[in-house]
């Protein structure tokens, strides 16, 4: 809370309060007074006085406030007619609370203290700390800087800017110069950007697409107007197409008449925050379509830089693109499509004339007035716009409104690289359904597969039984060979102590044993009474395969039967034998002249 100015004087009867409480809700404020006690609130501003006197509530006291000079006199009766009052220039003392006489203990336990209602818990604190407000002299003052309708204040957030932190961005604007105040608001807005949040609202603009069909009440004006100067060639009366409600006839009457001393530089501005303003409200206008809410304030005081961070602008250029950065960063809806519609309202407005741009600012201004911490902008700007506006010539705005038509913005003026964005994000919104369709085309594509595969299932049965007729042909040829194999059974288990047999009969002998075996093209002959171990392992290399040394106990008439089934099943069964050679190592790969060689060591060649 803020300790106003004020000031004591006194009569034989009465005691006059002057209270100083600029840019204060005069409309709500209130006045508690009873003996020593006076109490006075009006937001942001509290007093509370300890009186060297008593005074009474009978009828005659009196308040009255002065809206030019913001300052509330209240006129009290004495309880004693003729008492004079000593002491009324010690504004300290009167600030200091009054001294506790109960004769109650300092310490006191309170059991009923649980029981005490939420209101009477919520009750405000009048017995705050206070300090007297001292005015500096106009030597002292530090410099300040310049803002308002027409720059022509300064110093009005010097005391409130605790209070009004919500209203404005920019922290002590007394003491920022202009360039500072632009410098940290485009660094304010770079900062808030959000590319996600500005591509969600410009792939789904469903909502967006639905505000923008809405028509606001100078659409129609603008429609009438056109039509009659295209029927007649000349320009009618803008009043006929703009009427005021009983409600903004009201407002008008309580403006005071007072003029403006504005230099060129100062009205260039007016004009500039003119446009930022209306521009801003057309937005509200469009998004909520024609409805205020409780964030109509916010949205009309955010989107314009002239309110919310002071601005003067240099051009109407850099009044659209302050504007279009705003919109790109700050609101619930954020689309460029948005900027260009506030600037074709604006654009219709301008050219209706001063009476539609004052009912719009007749709009502003009530609602600033029903926000709690939006009022100051109405004794900032709006309240002087609206009696201004009054007093122009309709020249001056038509002239502004062609200014402002001929005006271009783009996206690549904002400096967010808009269009970059925008670009990559529909790359990828191709590739995205680029893969979508990909994946349907091989889905499609599945059943079909299938069926050739079963088509080559079928091709390659047929191939395996005409393999099979081949291998029948082989085996009825293999059978001579057979039986020579049978036939030398006899001789094996007679003569034992032959350690080595060929599988086609051929030749055998004790003393040495040829190893004969066709690798496609290559063919290792080896003589030697027993097989190395280093041939061996060259042999496995080149056949990738393994032989498999095995001792039969119970002759070699059942080695040879083993090997007539390993025969049988390698001619058979080629394929499948040449791929597992590598996983197992137990067949030798053959090839279409088969002629293997396995060599079986008996027992009775351990025995020599």
């Amino acid at each position: 809370m803020i300790t106003p100015a004020f000031e004591l004087t006194q009569d034989p009867d009465f005691l006059t309060i002057l209270i100083k409480v600029p840019y204060s809700r005069a409309s709500e404020f209130d006045v508690y007074f009873e003996g020593e006690d006076f109490k006075f609130y009006a937001k942001p501003y509290f007093l509370r006085l300890t009186l060297p006197g008593r005074i009474v509530e009978d009828g005659r006291e009196k308040a009255s406030y002065n809206t030019d000079k913001g300052t509330f006199t209240i006129r009290l009766p004495k309880e004693i007619p003729g008492q004079y009052f000593e002491g009324l220039d010690m504004l300290t003392s009167l600030l200091a609370p009054k001294k506790s006489r109960s004769a109650k203990p300092l310490v006191e336990e309170i059991a009923a203290s649980a029981e005490l209602s939420e209101e009477e818990e919520e009750e405000f604190d009048w017995e705050i700390e206070q300090t007297p407000y001292k005015e500096s002299a106009e030597g002292t003052l530090p410099l300040q800087y310049h803002y308002g309708f027409g720059n022509l204040r300064s110093g009005v957030f010097q005391r409130l800017q605790d209070e009004l932190s919500d209203v404005i961005d920019i922290k002590d604007p007394d003491q920022t110069p202009v360039d500072e105040r632009r410098r940290k608001r485009l660094a304010a807005e770079a900062a808030k950007f959000e590319p996600d949040h500005y591509l969600a609202d410009f792939f789904e603009d469903e909502a967006i697409q639905h505000v923008l069909k809405y028509k606001p009440w100078w659409v129609d004006a603008h429609k009438k107007m056109i039509a009659l100067q295209g029927e007649s060639h000349q320009e009618h009366d803008t009043h006929t197409f703009v009427v005021f409600s009983e409600e903004e006839r009201e407002q008008l009457r309580k403006f005071t008449n007072k003029s403006y001393l504005l230099d060129k530089r100062s009205r260039h501005h007016v004009y500039l925050s003119l446009i930022d303003i209306l521009l801003a409200y057309c937005y509200e206008i469009c998004v909520n379509e024609g409805d205020k809410n409780v964030e109509s304030s916010w949205n009309v005081r955010k989107l314009s830089a002239t309110l919310c961070w002071l601005e003067s602008f240099a051009s109407i250029h850099d009044v659209l693109v302050s504007f279009g950065r705003r919109v790109l960063c700050y609101p619930l809806h954020r689309h460029f499509g948005l900027v260009t519609r506030a600037f074709n309202d604006t654009v219709m407005i301008l050219q209706l004339g001063k009476a539609a741009v004052l009912k719009c600012l007749l709009d502003i201004h009530k609602i600033f007035m029903e926000s709690d911490p939006a009022y100051i902008l109405n004794d900032l700007f709006i309240t002087d716009y609206c009696i201004w506006i009054q007093k122009i010539k309709s020249k001056k705005l038509a002239a502004l409104s062609e200014s402002l038509q001929k005006t271009t913005l783009a996206k690549s003026h904002i400096g967010f690289e808009l269009e970059e964005l925008e670009a990559a994000a529909v790359l990828v919104q191709e590739e995205e359904s680029m893969l979508k369709a990909a994946g349907t085309v091989s889905k499609q594509q599945l059943p079909s597969s299938e069926s050739e595969t079963s088509d080559s299932e079928e091709s390659s049965g047929t191939s395996s039984s005409e393999t099979e007729g081949s291998d029948s042909d082989e085996r009825e040829s293999s059978t001579s060979e057979d039986g020579k194999i049978n036939s030398l059974q006899g001789m094996l288990q007679e003569e034992r102590t032959a350690p080595l047999i060929d599988c086609n009969g051929l030749r055998h002998g004790t003393n040495t044993s040829t190893f004969e075996v066709s690798d496609e093209k290559s063919k290792v002959s080896l003589q030697s009474p027993t097989l190395p171990g280093k041939l061996i392992e060259e042999l496995e290399k080149q056949m990738h395969t393994a032989v498999r040394l095995s001792e039969q106990p119970e002759g070699l008439a059942t080695a040879s039967c083993i090997l007539q089934e390993q025969e049988e099943n390698c001619v058979s069964e080629p394929d499948r034998f040449s791929k597992d050679t590598t996983g197992k190592g137990n067949f030798l790969e053959v090839s279409s002249e088969t002629n293997p060689l396995l060599f079986l060591r008996s027992i009775n060649e351990d025995e020599d």
